[in-house]
């Protein structure tokens, strides 16, 4: 207890002399060095100039995203400026120079469209109330049984998370339960649940839909260059099965762990009516959700991209007056940024060759392709856990495509599902870090569910969509 005092102190006091500027460029300036030690020793194996330098940003980027020296959207920045300048210029890569139009490209790609739809109607959701009705539709159905409330809890915020971000979700449910859980106190079992149950419905439940969590949209932007198209449904056959069947396992987890069974709840505090507001905006949101989800659904028999679909909120929600420009500035911009950047690092990997050299000595290790892929899937949620899952995606789909017939495509989705997995710490997703700012949880609340994901998940996300690809019959 002292030492966590003292360190407590510690950085109170480094933050009041604003020194964190020293720790920030410290750490960026030694991950520069290492990488740079790292590349050396790299070109000793006698690759062109090209494959060492996108070898140099990739360990830098790795480090950077996992110190968070600076932040994770800068290093996305970052990532397309250095690419910009060593292959766009004679200054680092004389020889090399080819079209930067390909990393300039990802700002535009399908998958940022995508995203930016999905945050129109997250947002749109939270302006006019729908997702606080959902969450007191929740509680009228599933009454006041603590394990069944929790249950639908889960089930309301894993639905929620598949069109909205996991992050506004959690914030929405958690802030809608903490008048109960404020009244049950710290250390009832209901509250520590409830509390880890929400975030890891929110991420588990954003495994079901292309737009239900980044990692998702990168690996179909990523076979999509390949050739390899997934529309809505597609996703949805194996996806929502994996989300759905997780949401309910941590839950029998959670009833077990904590034994809820006898517990009363009074919930008339959550209860309480209020008012609605004006009627047309609500209406103009439901609208523009059931429009937009049903032709991302039905892309088959359109033909109309997601990305294209994807401006139908932008336009009808601002045409709307529901969402304005101060509302516009809310959306986590910050999240287009980090994801362009990895998809510029994952095509200069592919483009230079270096994710064909990592896979040849994947490859050559004595264990059959199966294996590979299984241990794709457990370095995923690993990684997910120490950095960020869009980050951690944007590392291991460019490696994943380069795998031979089947397994170039099960592996890719098999990494972004297994993304999800990573709940073992407070600071492994943003959802966690919002239960954990309640301050009614300790760390250690987190580990056991964490262990639990970690070895169940990635099971679970490689023998479906393992399933799922040889149904297909894919080459």
């Amino acid at each position: 207890m002292a030492s966590n005092d003292s360190r407590s102190a510690a950085i109170r006091l480094y933050r009041k002399l604003h020194l964190g500027w020293i720790f920030n460029t410290s750490t960026f300036t030694g991950h520069l060095i290492l990488s740079a030690l790292l590349t050396f020793g790299f070109a000793r194996l006698g690759y062109e100039a090209d494959v060492n330098f996108v070898f140099f940003v990739s360990s830098l980027a790795i480090g950077l995203w996992v110190t968070e020296a600076i932040p994770p959207f800068a290093v996305g920045i970052f990532i397309i400026s250095i690419l910009l300048l060593g292959f766009g210029t004679d200054y680092i890569l004389p020889g090399f120079q080819v079209s930067t139009q390909v990393y300039l490209g990802t700002w535009t790609s399908n998958v940022i469209w995508l995203l930016l739809g999905g945050f129109f109607l997250a947002e749109g959701m939270h302006v006019v109330g729908l997702d606080l009705s959902l969450f007191r539709f929740t509680v009228h159905s599933f009454g006041n049984q603590p394990e069944k409330l929790l249950l639908g809890l889960m089930v309301t915020t894993a639905i929620g998370s598949m069109i909205m971000s996991n992050t506004a979700t959690t914030a929405m449910m958690v802030g809608s339960v903490m008048p109960l859980m404020l009244l049950l106190g710290r250390s009832s079992p209901f509250t520590k649940a409830t509390l880890v149950g929400i975030p890891a419905a929110a991420t588990l439940g954003g495994m079901g839909t292309i737009i239900g969590s980044t990692p998702n949209a990168i690996a179909v932007a990523a076979l999509a260059d390949h050739g390899i198209e997934i529309n809505f449904i597609e996703w949805m056959l194996f996806g929502m099965p994996i989300a759905f069947g997780m949401v309910y396992l941590f839950w029998r987890f959670l009833i077990r762990s904590y034994a809820l069974k006898g517990i009363g709840l009074d919930l008339s505090s959550l209860l309480k009516s209020k008012e609605k507001g004006p009627t047309f905006p609500r209406r103009a949101v439901i609208f523009t959700l059931v429009v937009t989800v049903s032709m991302w659904m039905t892309e088959p028999l359109h033909g109309v991209p997601l990305a294209a679909t994807s401006a139908i909120p932008i336009v009808l929600l601002t045409l709307f007056q529901v969402l304005k420009a101060e509302d516009v500035r809310r959306l986590p911009w910050e999240t287009l940024m980090l994801v362009a950047g990895g998809l510029a690092l994952g095509v200069a990997m592919v483009q230079v060759g270096l994710t064909t050299i990592v896979m040849d000595r994947i490859n050559a290790l004595p264990i059959p392709a199966l294996g590979i892929a299984l241990v794709f899937s457990f370095m995923a949620a690993f990684l997910s856990n120490i950095m960020s899952n869009t980050a951690a995606a944007s590392i291991l789909v460019p490696l994943g495509l380069s795998l031979p017939g089947i397994y170039g495509l099960a592996v890719p989705l098999i990494v972004s599902l297994s993304c999800a997995s990573a709940l073992l710490l407070p600071v492994s997703t943003p959802a966690n870090a919002i239960s954990f700012a309640t301050g009614m949880l300790d760390q250690k609340d987190f580990t056991k569910g964490g262990v639990f994901t970690l070895l169940i998940g990635p099971l679970i996300a490689f023998g479906v969509v393992m399933l799922w690809t040889w149904l297909l019959g894919a080459p």
